[in-house]
């Protein structure tokens, strides 16, 4: 839990008051969505740290009519906020550009996904008047074509499916929380000097520090942004997998670490599938995550917290399973 960069980095500073009123950042494109669309529903809540440094995407018929796209977005440093706009309104046009070229969900579409992501990193260290040497965003993204998905994870957002067994609800983890901690991801920062250890009052939390100097502490190992560290083992090339869906799938979830910092996947997977609706999904799960804070964190300022559920079949249909009615 806690700030993404440590404290004792200078890239601290308060955001500028004219960006507090910012809350809930969900583009398609340019363009801001409703909380819902079809089926789908995302909800973004700033926390006690300032501004909300949290962006999402849903895109309904994304490049084709049963194809969606789906991302969630957590800012970091002085302009997190800025970085998490920029790659919440262009990466999905970029991996679209991608896929037009290459087709249908294979090794060759994953290819094309890191290439995106590399070229969305590559554009935000040629903004102008943007500093993103300690300014970075998280990045997960699920891309569906029919009963296909593929997950694509930078830092440590999370994806979470939620499919029944034994007429229960249970989480999959599909991604991998990419932070220092991982030994590969330790190793990968080790060797190209960069430094990997936790605070004396967070031995909690391993982050990553430019090899002579206490600075930046960054809590996660891959991130777009923060190119003071890019020549020192943070990466932007994301974690690819891929799923096909089943008749028991029923909904997947992606959160920035807010949720997952004080919710378990099972907590999380269960409040989606207990609420009467897709609209009420993601709200349901942000309103938790924030009361679950003020709980175990007292003394802490509250996380911005973004979630974005999309199911695979209506909620009508999933109340039905629930009941056991045909």
């Amino acid at each position: 839990m806690g700030i993404c960069i440590s404290s004792e980095s200078s890239a601290i500073h308060e955001a500028p008051e004219e960006a507090r009123d910012e809350n809930v950042i969900v583009f398609k494109a340019s363009k801001v969505l409703s909380e819902t669309r079809g089926l789908c529903s995302a909800y973004s809540k700033q926390g006690s740290k300032g501004l909300n440094q949290d962006a999402a995407t849903i895109s309904q018929g994304y490049g084709k009519e049963k194809a969606a796209f789906c991302g969630v977005f957590d800012g970091h440093g002085r302009n997190g906020h800025l970085v998490s706009t920029i790659v919440n309104s262009r990466l999905s046009s970029l991996i679209l550009n991608q896929k037009n070229v290459h087709g249908k969900i294979d090794t060759m579409e994953k290819e094309a996904i890191i290439g995106a992501f590399r070229v969305m990193d590559k554009e935000l260290k040629l903004q102008e008047n943007l500093d993103c040497s300690c300014s970075g965003t998280t990045a997960v993204v699920v891309i569906r074509e029919g009963e296909d998905l593929v997950i694509a994870n930078l830092g440590d957002s999370r994806a979470v499916l939620g499919t029944i067994c034994d007429g229960e609800i249970i989480p999959v983890q599909l991604t991998t929380d990419m932070k220092p901690g991982l030994p590969r991801e330790a190793d990968r920062i080790r060797s190209c000097n960069g430094r990997v250890f936790a605070l004396k009052e967070e031995p909690h939390i391993q982050r990553v520090w430019l090899p002579n100097e206490n600075s930046p502490g960054l809590a996660m190992s891959r991130a777009f942004g923060d190119f003071m560290l890019k020549d020192h083992g943070i990466i932007a090339i994301p974690d690819i997998s891929f799923l096909t869906l089943t008749s028991k799938d029923q909904f997947i979830v992606l959160a920035s670490d807010g949720v997952w910092d004080v919710l378990s996947n099972k907590e999380v997977s269960s409040i989606v599938w207990e609420v009467n609706s897709e609209r009420e999904a993601a709200r349901a799960v942000v309103e938790a995550a924030t009361a679950a804070w003020k709980h175990k964190y007292p003394s802490s300022k509250v996380d911005d917290c973004t979630v974005v559920c999309l199911f695979f079949q209506k909620k009508q249909q999933l109340l039905s399973v629930k009941s056991g009615n045909p």
